[in-house]
């Protein structure tokens, strides 16, 4: 049973998700303040987070920057009511894998939470029996994306959800060059309207994890008035 941990300061909220997660067959913790809420992903180690944004103590930002910079991988989902596509791609930047905006039916975040899941390779699929697995190999680098697995140099690099699929899509497409407004389209399925550093920052951390020394384009090029590509 996945265990899933949700950081909200609203009680009739956190009543509604328990329940429904309750009956989905999910196994919920809760925490009312963001102080409380990570302490409990230390302690219990859920299988994903349902984080909202504005929460005393400790805001949800704060907490997914704090959980990434550390290594924590934990899938999550920020839940806000700023319905700005800034605000949501703020999320995405600091290492969110997706949002839902309040007020949300049930029947759309228990499918954000299955999808978000499958993604991680944390559902049990019945009579799913895969008979190759799906891998691209980029010079040093080896992407396996059934185990969502990435070696470089037969050494396992630990990325987050969003940093995979950005450097997967790199992969697939290796040589060809994309824009940043490009790559938040076709790996966040954002038509965002102008400049942002989300693509910038996650290309950096991509680039530090992959251990590029003193060459910054040892993998990832940047491409001068375009954007990014995979060498």
């Amino acid at each position: 049973m996945k265990k899933i941990l949700i950081i909200e300061d609203e009680p009739n909220i956190r009543e509604l998700v328990t329940y429904n997660l309750k009956t989905n067959g999910y196994e919920p913790l809760e925490a009312e303040d963001g102080i409380t809420g990570i302490t409990l992903v230390y302690k219990e180690k859920p299988d994903l987070i349902l984080l909202d944004i504005m929460l005393p103590g400790k805001d949800g930002y704060d907490i997914c920057r704090e959980l990434r910079s550390e290594g924590n991988n934990t899938p999550i989902i920020m839940l806000t009511a700023k319905s700005e596509e800034v605000d949501k791609v703020l999320g995405l930047e600091f290492g969110a894998d997706d949002y839902i905006s309040k007020p949300f039916g049930v029947r759309e975040l228990m499918a954000r939470i299955k999808a978000v899941l499958r993604r991680y390779g944390l559902t049990e699929e019945e009579g799913d029996v895969k008979k190759s697995e799906d891998t691209v190999i980029a010079g040093d680098i080896s992407i396996n994306f059934d185990r969502h697995e990435v070696l470089v140099c037969g050494e396992k690099v630990e990325l987050t959800m969003k940093e995979f699929e950005l450097l997967g899509f790199l992969a697939r497409n290796r040589g060809i060059a994309f824009s940043r407004d490009e790559l938040l389209d076709r790996v966040w399925g954002i038509d965002y309207p102008g400049e942002t550093r989300t693509i910038d920052v996650h290309i950096r951390y991509i680039r530090k994890k992959l251990g590029n020394g003193a060459d910054e384009d040892k993998y990832i090029k940047t491409i001068r008035g375009k954007g990014y590509k995979l060498k």
